[in-house]
């Protein structure tokens, strides 16, 4: 429960953070903003090379089969390699950064270099601090997570991104947002090292590990790229077609979709690591049981919130400023289609943990293909809401390409009793009492609020009769099975 808490704290204060940007700083200014942060966290993710997957897979294997002693090994496998790659790109973003700035807003003022230049060097400090994180979940602790990376580094970016705004100086909005990794950084690094001292045993050499690590994490390093590629990537390609006010607005409107991947994430990360321990122990029952189980969860989190989302997306995107409401068409189909791919469940982590990697390799490749040449081909046209057809197609090929394979290859799919009732009661509780209320043409805030009212109501009730069916008291206890205790 405290990492779903965390993740609704995290999208809460993204969206809030999005909302300081439109409202303070010109549709101009907050695109570009947008862009710079897509291509930081794109860059991040490269310089992790994946790493994040790997470490909780072996870290958590180690747990499984009492093979502690083999943790250092793997530790220095991943840190070591992404420190380097983290500097090295660091320096290579400051000096590209002109380029980058030309590609991407043409006849940049200078405002692109010199929020990109300052983002760079925050590189090194987020790859640490992701990575460290992704160990401590190896170690099955998710409260340093939860803390660090869902509650204190974004609370301090909304801080000192509003104390910008305050001041009107939109250079210093790089430094406002990647600030707060250095203290995140310290932090995870000083959790994982009471972590490992508390649970690892002195390693006896490690090369046969490191080899082993290498090749389970090379295909997801790509894999990962291609992942985040698709959720950002979009917002680069319109600022680069159609301008940087355009990616305001679409970066406002697809705010509600990434909003419900944190939560879906939460889910994800708390899940891993058991699945981890299941597969390694070919307790395959087990394994269904825990993904069928995952999936009920994230439509219970996320679908309401899709749906409330697409009726009042006009409402809603009003709030960011004059002009950001014509992406409501973006909130529409994106949002339906996180319908269908939360139903399919965590199916890449399904995958990494079962060790078919370069499986989700090319899952993630194949949807960036299209994702790119969809946008490519539609945003000249369409603007925004051709990119967001593009990230649903993609979307879709994400999700049910990999559900394919998880029933081929492995035997599990998502779909049970838990599925189908979080899935009928998020629809008739957040679909149908707010679609009458559009269907007999009544849909003012008023109406739209008072139906979502009685759908909460209705949807609190059914998950307490449900509760059984749901397992919801699994996740009152799921952070306490684990074999290794996480220092208070």
């Amino acid at each position: 429960m405290l990492n779903i808490g965390g993740a609704v704290l995290a999208a809460a204060v993204n969206v809030l953070i999005v909302l300081v940007i439109t409202r303070n700083f010109s549709p101009t200014t907050a695109g570009i903003f947008f862009s710079v942060t897509s291509v930081f966290l794109i860059i991040e993710t490269v310089a992790k090379l994946g790493t994040s997957t790997g470490l909780v897979y072996f870290l958590s294997r180690h747990r499984a089969l009492e093979q502690s002693h083999r943790d250092l090994s793997v530790l220095k496998a991943a840190l070591i390699p992404v420190l380097t790659v983290a500097v090295l790109s660091s320096v290579a973003l400051v000096f590209l950064a002109p380029l980058i700035a030309e590609s991407v807003v043409r006849g940049d003022p200078g405002d692109f270099v010199i929020l990109l230049q300052i983002a760079a060097v925050f590189i090194p400090v987020a790859a640490l601090s992701d990575s460290c994180l992704a160990a401590t979940r190896g170690y099955g602790a998710m409260r340093s997570t939860v803390r660090i990376d869902r509650v204190i580094r974004p609370t301090l970016q909304l801080l000192l991104i509003f104390a910008v705004a305050v001041l009107g100086a939109a250079p210093l909005l790089s430094v406002a947002w990647m600030g707060p990794y250095l203290p995140a950084a310290a932090l995870a690094g000083f959790a994982l090292y009471r972590l490992y001292r508390r649970s690892s045993d002195q390693p006896a050499g490690g090369s046969t590990e490191v080899g082993a690590f290498w090749r389970f994490t090379a295909p997801r390093a790509v894999a990962s790229v291609a992942q985040l590629a698709l959720q950002r990537l979009d917002i680069v390609l319109v600022a680069a077609i159609r301008g940087p006010a355009e990616a305001a607005v679409y970066t406002a409107a697809t705010r509600f979709l990434v909003v419900g991947q944190l939560g879906a994430q939460a889910i994800s990360l708390a899940v891993q690591p058991h699945l981890g321990v299941h597969l390694a122990r070919e307790d395959r029952a087990e394994t269904n049981n825990l993904y069928r189980t995952a999936t009920a969860w994230l439509i219970l989190m996320t679908w309401p919130l899709y749906l409330l989302a697409v009726a009042f997306a006009p409402y809603l995107l009003g709030v960011f400023g004059t002009g950001y409401a014509e992406g409501a068409a973006v909130v529409l189909v994106l949002c339906l289609t996180m319908l269908v791919a939360t139903g399919c469940g965590m199916v890449d982590v399904v995958l990494n943990m079962a060790g078919r990697t370069s499986w989700n390799l090319g899952n993630s490749l194949l949807a960036l293909t299209v994702n790119v040449t969809l946008n490519l081909l539609l945003i000249p046209p369409l603007g925004i809401l051709g990119a967001a057809i593009a990230w649903a197609v993609a979307i879709l090929v994400n999700n049910l390409l990999p559900l394919a394979q998880i029933a081929w290859a492995l035997g599990l799919h998502p779909f049970g009793t838990a599925t189908r009732t979080a899935a009928v009661l998020s629809l008739v509780s957040f679909g149908v009492l707010p679609g009458i209320s559009r269907t007999v043409g009544v849909s003012t805030p008023w109406v739209l609020g008072l139906a979502t009212v009685l759908g909460g109501a209705l949807f609190v009730w059914g998950c307490w009769r449900q509760r059984e069916t749901l397992a919801l008291h699994s996740l009152r206890t799921l952070r306490s099975r684990r074999p290794t205790p996480e220092p208070a």
